[in-house]
């Protein structure tokens, strides 16, 4: 079958790799549109390393949000033997504070530690010495810091003395689960209210253990009972002198009530 003319220019035009103009154009089009594709993969390189490095809070009604108060309770299993109750730290300026019976208290104060970003990564940055990756765990106390990394043995006089331990987290979202949640991500741990939550140097296979009763208890009676600092004026004495009697009275004011004694001696 003979072919049109049309059909005849199409194939002189694809057998010549496309007209004179377009031969001209060519090398500008195709180059141009490299440039194009380097630029917007080397922005978008950009913006993904900026959010992995600066993640969102979420939306701002994420809690907790910042104004909200919460509760946890914090171990460290250092090869099955907890460790030291962490000095609590009152001078923080962050959303995290460590008070007594290793007692968190949540309460965000910007975006860093707020919504998504309350994790117990965050609380370990912001507590002085204390270290939690996925492979070293390190903690602070009274005669210094102990380290410990993925691979080395349990000290002696732990209870798994000698055996090779790694690092692991482990949680209970509220009071009522009673199988923890384990990993070795500590960012991924996001806070709830009455949370529960061990960091341990464990040999494989061995579950961590849960805050202590007491641990528990301090932080329940926090929530309920939150601390507050009162200001108790110092006692007073009046005297009062008549013609028939010298009359003393003591004042001695509490943070609640105050207590007023009288006392009338007789003169004479």
């Amino acid at each position: 079958m003979a072919k049109s003319a049309a059909g005849k220019w199409v194939s002189r035009v694809g057998s010549s790799g496309g007209g004179r103009s377009y031969k001209r154009s060519r090398p500008s089009n195709f180059y141009g549109a490299l440039v194009v594709i380097v630029v917007l993969g080397l922005a978008a390189t950009v913006l993904a390393r900026y959010e992995y490095q600066n993640p969102s809070a979420g939306s701002p009604s994420t809690p907790p949000t910042i104004g909200t108060t919460w509760y946890a309770a914090l171990s460290i299993d250092d090869c099955g033997t907890p460790a030291a109750s962490l000095t609590p730290d009152p001078t923080t300026t962050g959303g995290f504070t460590l008070e007594a019976n290793n007692v968190i208290k949540v309460s965000p104060v910007t975006k860093a530690d707020a919504g998504n970003n309350a994790t117990l990564a965050q609380f370990t940055r912001e507590y002085t010495g204390l270290l939690a990756t996925s492979t070293e765990l390190s903690y602070p106390h009274a005669k210094g810091t102990t380290t410990l990394k993925n691979g080395a043995t349990c000290a002696p006089k732990t209870k798994y003395a000698g055996k090779v331990g790694q690092v692991s987290y482990a949680y209970w979202s509220s009071l009522a689960q009673t199988k923890p949640t384990v990993t070795t991500d500590p960012s991924t741990i996001k806070f709830s209210q009455y949370m529960r939550v061990t960091m341990a140097f464990l040999p494989s296979g061995v579950t961590p253990a849960p805050p202590s009763k007491s641990t528990v208890t301090a932080m329940v009676q926090t929530a309920v009972t939150p601390s507050t600092t009162s200001t108790v004026a110092p006692a007073t004495t009046t005297t009062v002198k008549s013609t028939g009697a010298s009359t003393t009275t003591t004042s001695t004011p509490s943070s609640t009530s105050s207590t007023v004694t009288t006392t009338t001696t007789p003169k004479g």
